[in-house]
């Protein structure tokens, strides 16, 4: 342990710049030497059960020991990527028992022929579901017409045998697997044959039921109308599985349909079956229909129970509708059922995430008077609350009142308080907490780690929170992967790749097997630096260790390929996503349309959004506000307020990033009235304008040269409590040097930096523009006070330097210094190749073109010198300080 210690001691003082990262024992490997163990050094078994193993194959890298149980060897190796590594362990685990307890004849025999009998016997063998299922996924390598009935005989039996589950979910992934077009086949097997094993009514529910989980909704409702037309009557269970699927998909007029059928036919309304239609339809937003049907209730003399009411009321507390949400839980009380902690939690955490922590407080108090009593997650609740308010005080005083009433604190509770005192409070009121609940024995060692290391993550101080990781190491105390996690995501977040990655080294040094949040976060470090490719590479070796990768890994790097501009490779990865069965989530469709929307597939983004609702996923504010922005951007303003309507319709309220979004698209077409009518009616709903309110609205009266209105909103955004930041100086400094008032320009840009606000790219890039066009003697004098507020020159400096040298009848200037550009690898864009190409046709056209040097090419050639040697250099040093590591190591 101490040489470890060392060694980990020695990495973190390191700059990794060529660090292999070393991989945990993989699973399945582990898996392989056990099973080759037990079936070819078990003493109790006969050579004869043992003729599976080879030592020649075994010894080959890629001999897959599964292979050998299989009837279907030649497509086995496809059948193997159908199960994961817990899915293999278990088989793993099982055929060792099986071979041990003398079964491996049955074995045998079955990886001969894929017999439907011996498959059961297997698949019993396993002694549960979980495990038997899984050897069926493997074992099902061909969906050949003969597999797919001896599966349907594998069924029945299951089913005649009291393996009801097991039955259905043999029929639920042949199904799947086959698809929708031939899973009339299975119907036909199965109803065929069914006499001999089990009833019309099982046969058609297992049908059912696994048409259900395969997601195909109308074999389903097939199914339900042939349990009618025989006589039998489908189950309420069954029929509330179905509402669920054909709500998700968006299905409605097939639900109202199974309603009535269900009304005048049976199997009679419950509860449950009223629950599962209220909260299917107030997650598509329609939260009328919702209300509707719990009044419904009445009439099948039905009382809504407090699972009918919780769903409305976190329906309309999740759209910020909180008043709504408190208003049911009156009407909850009143009609006389009792509300319980997920009612007062439901409203009180939607008090608190609005910042009304005295309202929540003052509920929270009251609901005692009812017979309920808070728990661990209300208090929390409120907690987290208060420290976001930054109340640290009653954050403080509402713990100890916790521990006064006998409601015992979790990890999450302290979780809370730590941050709140890093964030928020004083870091020695942190460090004190810290030593407080190490010596109360409160929490474990490891529960504290975990603690300690993400409240010194919130703290910024990731250092000292690896340094609690090496002391428990010295200390025998295995840390765990939550506390690793933390240091990982505080690097990534950070832009410390190269820290995230030795963070990660030392985990699975110790034997720590990553989880999602890991993969997701060292993907992240990456992205954040723009390194994609090897983003991309880290995730295929992650998939390919069968590392936990999820949907939230592949939304980080989709992401990153839009904010490059790399919309064909985020679309790639997208559908990669898809293929291989993760679903994408609210996120990640979200981020997908914002990234087609702001790249000007408008059409495309729309069509997502449709797919999502479809899905049954309820479009959030950053969904709708993105296709807002992209309707606004193609000068669409008439979708884009009716896409705004239907948001309000489906429950959601516009917020101050919609209105800008609408203020800005106004502006664009000087629409200035309907702009200020936007801002009016903003005001007017109780939305606060931000400083991005009011810099379009002024940089929209510039642009129409109405300086005066400019001055006014100016002037009240001053007064309303916000100073202008460096965009609001960038509008007025772009007016200017538009209209060649270079005095003033520069006058603005000294009173900017007395301000104290950082000049940026775009400053320099409008003075820079300006100075070209101005007067040679000024313009140097200009342009020595830019270099003297150290000018960081980008592509857009580029651009504006080579079109003016073109401008200025220099078409052979424009394309020399493109070609030393374009020899120090420098990126350039679309703009660049239009002035490189408009270089080029001014030569052609004119041969005889003007080559005569002025004063201001000069002064053009200098600038473009000074921008060259910058670009040289900084891509030296960038060069310099790129490190090559293998990020995970392959075997």
């Amino acid at each position: 342990m101490s040489s470890i210690v060392s060694l980990v001691r020695k990495t973190i003082m390191v700059c990794y710049s060529s660090s292999q990262l070393v991989p945990p024992l993989s699973r399945s490997h582990t898996s392989h030497s056990l099973l080759s163990f037990t079936l070819t050094l078990h003493p109790d078994t006969p050579k004869s059960q043992c003729s599976f193993c080879s030592s020649s194959s075994s010894s080959d890298p890629r001999f897959d020991f599964l292979e050998q149980f299989s009837p279907f060897r030649h497509l086995s190796r496809y059948s193997n990527t159908l199960i994961n590594s817990n899915e293999r362990r278990r088989i793993v685990v099982g055929l060792a028992k099986m071979t041990k307890d003398g079964k491996g004849y049955v074995l045998k025999v079955f990886s001969r022929n894929f017999c439907p009998f011996f498959l059961v016997k297997i698949m019993k063998l396993f002694g549960n579901r979980q495990s038997a299922f899984a050897f069926f996924k493997f074992a099902f390598g061909d969906d050949s017409k003969g597999t797919v009935r001896s599966c349907c005989v594998a069924a029945h039996l299951l089913a005649a045998e009291e393996w009801q589950f097991l039955a259905q979910d043999v029929l639920s992934w042949v199904v799947a697997r086959i698809g929708l077009s031939r899973s009339e086949e299975v119907v036909e097997f199965m109803w065929r044959e069914h006499g001999n094993y089990v009833s019309d009514f099982s046969v058609l529910d297992s049908l059912m039921r696994a048409f259900l989980t395969a997601e195909m909704s109308s074999r389903a409702v097939e199914m339900v109308d042939r349990m009618r037309e025989v006589g039998a009557r489908p189950s309420s269970s069954a029929i509330a599985v179905l509402f669920k699927l054909l709500l998700k998909i968006g299905e409605n007029s097939s639900v109202w349909k199974l309603f009535r059928d269900m009304v005048h036919k049976g199997p009679r309304p419950l509860n449950y079956t009223f629950n599962v239609m209220i909260l299917g339809f107030v997650r598509k937003g329609f939260l009328q229909i919702g209300e509707s049907l719990l009044y419904l209730m009445r009439k099948f003399q039905l009382e809504p129970d407090v699972c009918t009411y919780n769903i409305l009321i976190k329906a309309y507390c999740i759209r910020g509708k909180t008043s709504d949400g408190l208003a049911w839980l009156h009407l909850m009380v009143e009609r006389g059922c009792n509300p319980n902690v997920v009612s007062f939690g439901t409203v009180i955490n939607a008090l608190c995430k609005e910042g009304n922590v005295l309202e929540a407080r003052k509920l929270f108090n009251g609901i005692q008077e009812m017979g309920v009593f808070p728990n661990t997650i209300m208090y929390n609740t409120l907690m987290d609350g208060y420290v976001k308010a930054r109340d640290i005080g009653q954050a403080n005083m509402l713990y100890e009142e916790m521990r006064k009433n006998g409601v015992a604190p979790d990890g999450i509770t302290f979780n809370i308080l730590v941050a709140g005192h890093y964030k928020y409070g004083r870091e020695e009121d942190g460090d004190r907490l810290l030593r407080n609940l190490s010596m109360s024995g409160l929490l474990n060692d490891s529960s504290l780690c975990d603690i300690s290391v993400a409240g010194l993550c919130w703290a910024g101080r990731m250092d000292e929170a690896m340094q609690i990781l090496v002391d428990m190491l010295e200390k025998g105390i295995a840390p765990s992967v939550i506390a690793f996690n933390s240091i990982i995501a505080a690097y990534s977040n950070a832009g410390l790749e190269d820290s995230a990655f030795a963070a990660y080294r030392i985990m699975v040094k110790f034997g720590l097997s990553p989880s999602s949040s890991t993969c997701s976060s060292l993907i992240m470090a990456l992205s954040v630096k723009g390194r994609l490719q090897k983003a991309r590479e880290l995730m295929n070796v992650m998939i390919e260790k069968d590392f936990p990768v999820n949907n939230v890994a592949f939304t980080v790097l989709i992401d990153g390929y839009f904010r490059t501009g790399d919309v064909l490779e985020a679309q790639t990865l997208w559908m990669e996503m898809e293929r291989r069965g993760m679903f994408p989530d609210t996120v990640a469709f979200s981020a997908l349309i914002g990234g087609l929307a702001k790249a000007g597939l408008v059409k495309e983004a729309h069509d997502v959004f449709v797919e999502m609702s479809r899905k049954g996923l309820a479009p959030n504010n950053y969904a709708y506000n993105s296709l807002i922005g992209g309707f606004c951007s193609s000068g669409r303003l008439s979708e884009a307020l009716k896409l705004e309507k239907e948001m309000r319709q489906r429950g959601l309220l516009p917020d101050t990033f919609t209105a800008n979004i609408i203020i800005n698209g106004f502006c664009k077409q000087g629409r200035m009235k309907s702009a200020i009518d936007t801002f009016t009616d903003m005001c007017r709903t109780g939305l606060t304008p931000d400083i991005v309110t009011y810099n379009t609205l002024i940089s929209g009266y510039c642009k129409a040269f109405d300086m005066v209105n400019a001055d006014n909103f100016a002037n009240q955004m001053y007064a309303n409590g916000w100073d202008p930041d460096i965009t609001t100086y960038n509008i007025y400094l772009h007016s200017l040097c538009s209209s060649q008032r270079m005095n003033r320009a520069v006058m603005m840009l000294d009173e900017l930096v007395l301000a104290g606000v950082v000049p940026n790219t775009v400053t320099y890039n409008t003075m820079m523009n300006g100075v070209c066009n101005d007067i040679l003697d000024r313009a140097m004098i200009f342009f020595a006070k830019l270099l003297k507020m150290a000018f960081v020159p980008n592509i857009v400096t580029t651009n504006l330097l080579l079109s003016h040298l073109c401008k200025q009848g220099l078409p052979e200037r424009t394309l020399m210094w493109g070609q030393k550009l374009s020899e120090t690898c420098f990126d350039f864009d679309e703009v660049t190749f239009k002035i490189l190409d408009r270089a080029y046709r001014n030569i052609q056209e004119d041969a005889d073109h003007s080559r005569g040097t002025s004063g201001k090419s000069l002064f053009l050639d200098f600038l473009m010198y000074i921008t060259y040697d910058y670009l040289c250099r900084c891509r030296t040093r960038s060069e310099t300080r790129k490190f090559s590591f293998q990020l995970i190591e392959r075997e």
